[in-house]
């Protein structure tokens, strides 16, 4: 990509998005930063709901300067009045929906939080909702998680059954029929699209959270300490933030002028999922510098061993396709960190990351220039 092309991507502001009011939930969180930063480069106006960032001492929201360019209220989504105050000042035409206690292994320490959050937040803003004006696209973002899961070596679809035997997981399942709930019963009346979606493990540049295994890695790393590994064998569909990111995006626009595609849909990697052991051979061979893993069996949670989710039908009805395979996702988020070490500016960073995905991007976002 050439600097001609590069200015362009960097100055377009999107035939869609340009100046749609947009809502996310727990823009300050690591997914949330990645989308917040993409809408913005994208034209639209970005409102902001979100308890302040959990991860310390860094955090993209921070690093990023997110709050530069949003509208935000920090506030829980526990709190109705909260969420109904903040549709009231934003009044959103689009809402993404990511707010969330999402780790599996807080979800042990901290159940009733986590269902509370994960559950009645949800609930909280689909009621809220409903009774907007604005509102003409829900999307909510679950998890790969949400299924039941026997241990099988099988791709999920959209079809198979909800589940979850962790509080995490279990929240993420209630959270998708608490979603078709509303729909069915409140959504199709009105003129709001109402869609769920699950991704796999997202990796990427500006993530710290704790009990992650790529955080955990590259911070390792950074002092030149050998990582620890819990679970090699564990097999996850990985993929770069960027990929699902994509697809939540583009269902929006789809479900902005056709509530047919207002269902669940699945938003993971277009190769065989990977294993953690692979995963951590990966990233030492992209850091260098000697760095290398061991295993260790300070395992405290249960966990699924597999997981892996079949995006067939995103890919075929939507048109959407992944654009980085694993390999190269790991390889974006080692150039993010090691430039950031460097004192490069995060959210420059990720403009950048996202002007070159979008260049070799076969996901036809709407992103023509104005004229």
């Amino acid at each position: 990509m050439d600097q001609v092309d590069a200015y362009l991507l960097r100055n377009a502001k999107s035939s869609f998005w340009g100046n749609k009011r947009v809502a996310i939930t727990g823009h300050t969180g690591f997914k949330g930063g990645w989308l917040s930063i993409w809408l913005n480069t994208l034209g639209a106006k970005v409102f902001g709901l979100s308890l302040p960032p959990i991860t310390t001492p860094f955090s993209l929201y921070e690093e990023a300067n997110i709050a530069a360019f949003t509208k935000e209220t920090i506030g829980d989504i526990q709190n109705y009045k909260t969420v109904q105050r903040f549709l009231d000042a934003a009044e959103p035409e689009i809402i993404f929906h990511m707010a969330a206690q999402p780790l599996v292994s807080i979800g042990y320490l901290q159940p009733l939080q986590t269902l509370q959050t994960n559950i009645m937040g949800t609930a909280h803003l689909l009621e809220a909702t409903r009774f907007s004006d604005s509102v003409k696209v829900f999307v909510n973002v679950t998890s790969d998680k949400c299924y039941e899961n026997a241990g099988s070596d099988k791709e999920f679809t959209e079809d198979d059954r909800l589940g979850g035997e962790d509080p995490y997981s279990c929240s993420k399942g209630c959270s998708e029929l608490i979603t078709h709930a509303y729909r069915e019963s409140f959504y199709k009346e009105k003129n709001i699209s109402l869609a769920s979606v699950r991704a796999g493990n997202v990796i990427g540049g500006g993530d710290w959270s704790a009990n992650r295994l790529v955080p955990d890695i590259l911070q390792a790393m950074e002092i030149k300490q050998p990582a620890l590994i819990k679970n090699p064998e564990s097999i996850r569909p990985w993929q770069h933030v960027l990929d699902p990111l994509s697809g939540y995006l583009l269902l929006a626009e789809r479900l902005y002028q056709d509530k047919s595609f207002a269902n669940c849909w699945n938003f993971g990697p277009n190769e065989d999922a990977k294993s953690v052991g692979w995963i951590a051979d990966q990233l030492t061979e992209h850091w260098g510098q000697d760095a290398h893993w061991r295993l260790t069996e300070n395992a405290h949670f249960s966990e699924a061993k597999t997981l892996a989710l079949d995006s067939s039908k995103s890919q075929s009805k939507l048109g959407w396709c992944p654009t980085w395979s694993s390999s190269e996702a790991i390889q974006k988020t080692v150039e993010w960190h090691k430039k950031w070490l460097e004192k490069s500016c995060a959210k420059q960073l990720c403009e950048e990351q996202i002007e070159f995905f979008m260049a070799s991007s076969n996901c036809k976002l709407e992103t023509r220039i104005n004229q």
